[in-house]
């Protein structure tokens, strides 16, 4: 039997850069990671990069609950990024939220 974890909060935020921005929407990515590492209730947080079409960047995010995902969306280098970097070097992105489906206990 599994379980769904209805408490955490898994994120995936998918990221295409402009024509020829990749280098600079990876590295304006890597720099939110060390600062949304030591955010309470941050528990997974990695960037990976799309295999088929490297323009597409992507967090893979877990948090406590909604709460402390909400505060990581409120922090300042969050805002900067979503107000300030991304429309200068993203020209879709996608923010998708989830619950863990948990492996079943033996």
């Amino acid at each position: 039997m599994y379980k769904i974890d209805d408490v955490g909060v898994v994120c995936i935020a998918e990221f295409h850069a402009i024509e020829g921005r990749t280098k600079e929407l990876i590295a304006a990515l890597h720099s939110l990671i060390k600062p949304t590492h030591a955010e309470e209730g941050c528990l997974r947080y990695e960037l990976n990069q799309r295999t088929d079409d490297p323009g597409w960047v992507t967090f893979v995010e877990k948090w406590k609950n909604k709460e402390t995902f909400d505060a990581h969306c409120s922090m300042p280098y969050i805002t900067h990024y979503f107000e300030d970097v991304r429309p200068q070097l993203v020209d879709d992105f996608k923010v998708t939220l989830y619950h863990e489906i948990l492996p079943e206990v033996w």
